[in-house]
């Protein structure tokens, strides 16, 4: 590795420490879910709010993000991002009411912003052989953080339940769900001031006519003799003038040129079909997913970290594997496999029955002092063919608020599943994301773009995987109960069919291709 392709390496690792800062506040709140529930009171609407408020506030960000990176630059934009972050783990975590919590989360969506202005800068930056290792690093951020949180959430769950010293010496068991936002605030912190130390993206600065700084920002990623020549290529691609010169305005309309149609196309599509098979509320409610097998609350938290060393592994392979067997193999293959991950859940939950017999009934009540047994009984031998059914049985016997307290141990104590095949499933599915839709959709987000539209492009394809990804948190809870896991997962699955359909047709490869050859490619697709 020679000092510039160093240098380069270095810049984007700085760069996707906001991928580990989002990963970690986005599966965080997983392990606080029961907590804030009962401490709030909240319905499952109400918890989809708390979950979903990032999406959401990502939402408006994506709307502005394109028109904030092109006036003051990619770097300056990470930055405020940066310290959106820091303010939103602060209050998160000193939320006094369900409402300030949601605006707190709702304040570091904005933030989220950071995945698809990482991809970008990291594209503009890195050399072409290198730009799919280095891009795919903001995705192997991203479970690092997801890693992290499950970790850091199962650390502190099981110190509180042990008693240790300090525990007890902080509070910490009064206040567990805000430790675990709380340990958001430090990584946070050290981004932002990282990002002081990167340069500012070469082609920006050349859209700019701002070439004496673009050429020592690149005398920073490559030998002074190529620096000219690059200057030359930037300019060159840059070949509407017309787009150049009309702002933003003018960028949304390019967006119709039938030479970007390919790009659209393979954005939209990507930014339809990732965010719809399902990962974010497996993700952002894991424990709770892992709860409908009836393994218990404990169990479920220790699975997590199953999903993000996994997340981890595969997501490692990808970067490996990227450049050598190239994106549409990685893509396709992983659709593949996840749509059988899927169906080996949508089987498993079909599968399962729920009866709760007197021995059961008796243990609930003599754990529960709310239960009572006796109102209980018309429970005893009555089995259920499906979750969504034994859920609304009990609601009408125990009351809707006893079930969202309790409903881990009542499952747990009702359920017969081959809670394996869950489990093989969605650490299957996991594995198949990471290593092909998760971090390839934003290598080619980086590279399939033109560059005279890349500002506005990529925000809107990451606006429109937002959106989605928006009201599927939001109504996970809510649609585990109105229509039950084998139907929510089965909706993942034909998700994932229509994806492979769509992008075994139209996603083109980039492999070892340069951001200029990649917009040749593109501009003579023909439909």
């Amino acid at each position: 590795m020679d000092k510039f392709v160093k240098a380069a390496f270095i810049y984007a690792s700085i760069v996707t420490i906001g991928g580990f800062v989002f990963g970690l506040d986005a599966a965080v709140i997983s392990g606080t879910l029961r907590y804030v529930a009962a401490e709030f009171m909240l319905d499952d609407m109400q918890l989809g709010n708390v979950v979903s408020a990032p999406a959401l506030g990502v939402l408006l960000a994506l709307v502005i993000t394109g028109a904030v990176c092109e006036s003051i630059g990619r770097k300056k934009t990470l930055i405020l991002i940066a310290m959106l972050y820091v303010v939103s783990a602060i209050a998160s975590a000193l939320a006094p009411s369900y409402e300030a919590l949601v605006a707190a989360r709702f304040l570091g969506g904005l933030a989220f912003t950071s995945l698809s202005l990482a991809s970008m800068y990291i594209g503009e930056i890195a050399p072409a052989k290198q730009r799919g290792k280095l891009v795919s690093m903001n995705q192997i951020m991203i479970v690092v953080g997801l890693t992290f949180a499950y970790f850091s959430n199962y650390w502190l769950l099981g110190a509180t339940e042990a008693g240790a010293n300090w525990i007890v010496e902080f509070g910490v068991a009064d206040n567990l769900w805000r430790w675990m936002l709380g340990m958001e605030i430090v990584p946070a912190l050290v981004w932002c001031l990282l990002l002081f130390i990167i340069p500012e993206s070469p082609r920006w600065l050349v859209s700019k006519g701002k070439l004496e700084e673009a050429k020592q920002a690149l005398s920073k990623l490559m030998p002074a003799e190529q620096i000219e020549g690059e200057i030359q290529s930037i300019e060159a691609s840059f070949n509407n003038s017309e787009v150049q010169e009309g702002g933003i305005k003018q960028k949304f309309k390019a967006l119709l040129d039938p030479r970007v149609r390919l790009a659209m196309i393979v954005g939209l599509v990507f930014a339809i079909v990732q965010p719809s098979t399902g990962v974010n509320p497996i993700l952002f409610y894991a424990p709770m997913v892992f709860e409908q097998t009836g393994i218990g609350t404990n169990a479920a938290f220790a699975q997590t970290i199953i999903i993000g060393l996994v997340s981890f592994v595969f997501t490692a392979l990808a970067i490996v594997l990227v450049d050598k067997v190239g994106r549409r193999p990685l893509v396709n293959g992983g659709l593949i496999a996840s749509i059988l991950c899927l169906l080996l859940c949508v089987i498993a939950f079909n599968q399962a029955s729920y009866t709760l017999d007197q021995q059961d009934v008796s243990k609930l009540a003599a754990a529960h002092s709310e239960l009572n047994e006796g109102a209980m009984q018309s429970l005893v031998g009555q089995t259920f063919s499906d979750d969504k059914s034994f859920k609304a049985g009990v609601a009408e016997v125990i009351g809707l608020d006893n079930v969202r307290a309790l409903e881990s141990q009542f499952i747990q104590a009702a359920v017969t599943i081959n809670s394996m095949l869950v489990l093989v499933g969605i650490v299957g599915f996991i594995a198949a994301f990471h290593i092909s839709i998760g971090p390839i959709m934003w290598v080619v987000f980086s590279e399939i773009v033109p560059t005279s539209v890349r500002g506005v492009a990529i925000p809107m394809f990451a606006l429109v995987c937002s959106t989605i990804s928006y009201f599927m948190q939001k109504f996970f809870p809510w649609l585990l109960n109105a229509f039950g896991a084998a139907d929510v997962f089965l909706s993942y699955m034909l998700s994932g069919i229509v994806g492979l359909v769509l992008l075994y047709r139209y996603l083109p490869e980039t492999k070892n291709k340069s951001i200029e050859e990649v917009e040749k490619l593109v501009a003579e697709y023909k439909s």
